[in-house]
């Protein structure tokens, strides 16, 4: 199973994100290189975040609404986001969110099952909803002057989504038969719901899948869900985003025309608790009835995103995983051959956050050989650093990214809403490229040597079935 670096954000469930930089749209990993990007001019990028327009309003019922004009291309892109994902899940009721990502699109008070698609899609436009573990998003991008009817679906959904019987059984459906696709019948893919709980052990906000528990969603009543609903998707608990060809006034005025009116909840803190300190080695074999060849994961515990650390963690995941001439797949993949893919992340979770490293084995090779590589290429950066051209390869990766992600009308509204959601400020996002530019090689080596050892870290090695085992029912 491919799996996609924070550059990306994920587009269904399925997609489980491993990366750095994940803000800014760009898909990067050993198996399927693009050429490594152009150094894009530190000063012409900082320029674009510090003109990027930016504003900020809040609707007396809570909604924050989060503003960024630009008229060179007639669409508008509309993002809300609500601050609900599966770590707001109880034990017994996982996969929740992710199931409201569907139920989102089975109609409200004045619109029918599905006419959401075709409203949006019959005037050119083009939508999607995705769920993680920190949030739940929806989006369309369409013709500028089609903004009203981006905001009137939005609004009409969060006052009045249709949360019966017939919709949830239908959707319930639904979500089994994805986690059957895309999890049970995918090569690999349940070695990554694995490794999260080896990782976190009982932190349950980060160690359940956001699918959630194919037994929870089979046994919950239709009133939880309503529940659900009624709890988390409401204008206090969320963001909305708007990027594109319009203006800032009559588009307030559309927000609060649609919005105004919808009551705000009472909206339960968020309180996780502790991750306790993980004291030991943490190891794991599990056996893939689909896998063709050997396959292993190794995360480390690391700070959240956006702690001053996390930053130079992400340049060293750049320095290491990032393309043909990174370390690791110049090391594992061309030189040794051991592996067939190797990429190494960030996962960019707003709470306690890890360093993943995750490689397919090439035929008949096995992870412990290459395990090792990777432990001494991090030791040797903790030892001598890195160089100065690697960082710089890193730093004008960042610059590229974040100059060619400010051109979409919809990752500049998503990411926005993130930042006002994440950090409470969407302006923060200005300042961004700036602390990656700030990582110095001192800073890649310090954290080298702080967050890599044998105690903090957790491996989880995928083997095929014995071949008198292929083909059987796992």
């Amino acid at each position: 199973m491919r799996r996609r670096i924070r550059w990306l954000a994920p587009i269904a469930v399925a997609s489980i994100a491993v990366g750095a930089l994940a803000s800014w749209g760009v898909t990067r990993g050993a198996a399927q290189q693009a050429p490594e990007a152009a150094e894009a001019p530190a000063s012409a990028s900082s320029s674009a975040l510090a003109q990027l327009p930016i504003h900020r309003a809040t609707l007396d019922n809570g909604l924050r609404v989060v503003m960024s004009p630009d008229r060179d291309v007639p669409t508008v892109a509309v993002a809300i986001y609500y601050d609900v994902g599966s770590r707001n899940e109880v034990r017994g009721r996982s996969g929740f969110a992710h199931l409201f990502e569907h139920m989102m699109f089975q109609g409200s008070a004045n619109v029918g099952k599905g006419q959401h698609f075709q409203l949006v899609m019959n005037r050119g436009g083009s939508m999607n909803g995705t769920t993680s573990h920190d949030r739940t998003n929806y989006f369309e991008t369409l013709p500028s002057n089609e903004l009203a009817l981006g905001l009137w679906l939005e609004a009409d959904r969060m006052r009045s989504l249709r949360v019966n019987e017939e919709n949830f059984e239908n959707q319930r459906q639904v979500v089994m038969e994805e986690w059957r696709q895309s999890y049970r019948n995918q090569p690999y893919a349940m070695s990554f719901l694995r490794i999260n709980e080896l990782a976190y052990g009982d932190y349950w906000p980060y160690a359940h899948s956001t699918i959630g528990d194919v037994r929870d969603l089979e046994n919950a009543p239709l009133s939880a869900v309503q529940e659900f609903f009624n709890t988390y998707y409401a204008p206090n608990n969320a963001v909305l985003s708007i990027s594109g060809d319009f203006d800032p006034a009559e588009a307030m005025a559309l927000v609060r025309r649609h919005f105004g009116d919808i009551p705000r909840r009472d909206v339960p803190p968020y309180e996780p608790g502790d991750l306790a300190p993980q004291t030991s080695e943490q190891t794991d074999t599990m056996v893939d009835r689909l896998a063709e060849r050997a396959a292993f994961h190794v995360a480390w515990h690391i700070p959240e995103s956006r702690e001053a650390d996390h930053y130079p963690l992400e340049m060293m995941a750049l320095i290491l995983g990032d393309g043909e001439s990174s370390r690791l797949y110049q090391e594992l993949v061309k030189e040794r051959e051991l592996c067939q893919e190797v990429y190494v992340g960030t996962d960019d979770r707003r709470g306690p956050d890890l360093f993943s490293v995750w490689a397919i084995m090439a035929e008949g090779e096995t992870g412990a050989d290459a395990r090792e590589r990777v432990y001494a290429q991090i030791d040797s950066v903790a030892r001598r650093g890195v160089t100065a051209r690697e960082l710089e390869k890193a730093r004008n990766r960042v610059r590229s990214m974040f100059v060619f992600a400010l051109e979409s009308n919809l990752q500049r509204s998503r990411r926005l809403a993130e930042y006002e959601m994440y950090y409470g400020n969407a302006e923060l996002i200005r300042e961004e490229m700036a602390r990656y530019m700030a990582v110095e090689r001192d800073d890649i080596q310090r954290v080298a040597g702080r967050y890599f050892a044998e105690t903090n870290r957790t491996v989880l090695d995928v083997v095929p079935p014995p071949p008198s085992e292929e083909g059987a029912d796992q």
